[in-house]
């Protein structure tokens, strides 16, 4: 993001003329930063390397704009949008405040880059999950609207302690650090993660920290840096049921391999809460949803969360169906029969959406019979 240094060990560094000043990349225009960057197109960031708005090239693309196992045939709409998923205005005192903080110590924010629809409920309670090593991941999964792109071994040195001190202003007593994918990094950027974890520590002794970790490939050892730094709950995200895992997720992702890294942080930390999150409405099956339920217990995961998945732009994934919150309320009953902790279930859930709360056995506070009844109110 502007302003951030470039630390790349120097060895590690492209020369300079390796970056030119170019007008195109392989037959594909590079806009300049400043310029309004639409979805879909490549564009040069101020780190000096190329990468896509919202992680998904516009419908020239020659990617699947559905899962193969679940196609959306040309001629179908796309469902209408319930009326219980209206989100709350991303304005207000509490939302500008915390806009500040993330601004003046340049950090990058999941609520943000992933446009959550939960950024004005969070933001004016003073929470907000952040986002470590940059605004661009090397990975491009067909749900996901962060920038995809190869930062090339860039990452801000004072970042841990900027996000330490972002956390103090706050007041957090819970705090959450998720991240982009950085497989351009030898170790993922665990020591990156567990040097933030350990920064948020020392100034805020009191604070517990949740880490949403990537899959750092399935390599236990960067795994178990992040658990060596004092995280409190460790999460790393399925985001879907193993069918449908391609081409929802990037190929480099995998529902083994994320289903491994919870498993060995659980066997290696078993103090330390392990969680996942799954969305719906991409084409799964109650009996999928179950059989993930039942793999994920076998891990010994400790906390899930259950959300509607939302498409952010165009060109990414279709929707296929919306789940009412009644079937969220049916699926977190299910959940908590086989022994999850606390299953946090609801059409606008998201991974981090009011974690602090997550052990509380109250799905986070949500009213899923008083969301039910507003949505027949207006219609539905």
């Amino acid at each position: 993001m502007p302003g951030w240094r470039d630390t790349v060990p120097k060895a590690r560094q492209a020369p300079a003329a390796i970056i030119p000043a170019v007008s195109e990349f392989k037959g594909i225009p590079i806009l300049p930063a400043e310029r309004s960057i639409r979805s879909g197109e490549k564009y040069l960031t101020s780190q000096g390397f190329t990468a896509i708005k919202d992680g998904v090239k516009g419908r020239g693309s020659s990617a699947p704009a559905t899962p193969a196992a679940s196609p959306t045939p040309p001629q179908q709409a796309a469902p209408r949008k319930p009326a219980w998923l209206r989100a709350p205005l991303a304005a207000g005192a509490e939302f500008s405040a915390v806009k500040q903080i993330v601004r003046e110590h340049r950090l990058s924010t999941v609520c943000e880059e992933a446009k959550c629809p939960n950024i004005g409920e969070c933001w004016n309670a003073g929470t907000a999950t952040i986002m470590l090593m940059g605004a661009v991941c090397t990975r491009a999964c067909r749900f996901c609207a962060v920038d995809t792109g190869n930062p090339r071994g860039w990452l801000d040195a004072e970042e841990p302690d900027n996000v330490a001190r972002s956390v103090q202003l706050m007041g957090l007593k819970y705090v959450v650090l998720t991240s982009v994918n950085r497989d351009d990094l030898e170790d993922g950027g665990a020591a990156h993660y567990a040097a933030a974890i350990r920064a948020i520590k020392r100034v805020n002794p009191g604070t517990a920290v949740e880490a949403l970790t990537p899959d750092f490939q399935g390599v236990m050892r960067d795994v178990q840096t992040v658990l060596d730094s004092g995280v409190d709950v460790f999460a790393q995200n399925v985001e879907t049921v193993e069918r449908l895992t391609h081409p929802v997720r990037d190929p480099r992702a995998g529902y083994a391999q994320s289903i491994g890294v919870l498993r060995g942080a659980k066997a290696y930390r078993p103090t330390v809460l392990t969680k996942t999150s799954l969305m719906l409405g991409l084409g799964e099956t109650d009996e999928e949803i179950h059989r993930t339920m039942l793999d994920l217990r076998e891990a010994a995961v400790d906390i899930l969360t259950l959300g509607q998945y939302l498409r952010p732009t165009p060109n990414h994934l279709m929707i296929e169906r919306f789940v009412a919150p009644e079937e969220f309320r049916r699926y977190r009953e299910r959940a908590l029969e086989l022994g999850f902790l606390e299953c946090v279930a609801g059409p606008l859930v998201r991974s981090s959406y009011r974690a602090e709360q997550a052990l509380a056995r109250n799905n986070a506070g949500l009213d899923a019979a008083g969301l039910a009844a507003n949505g027949k109110r207006h219609g539905s």
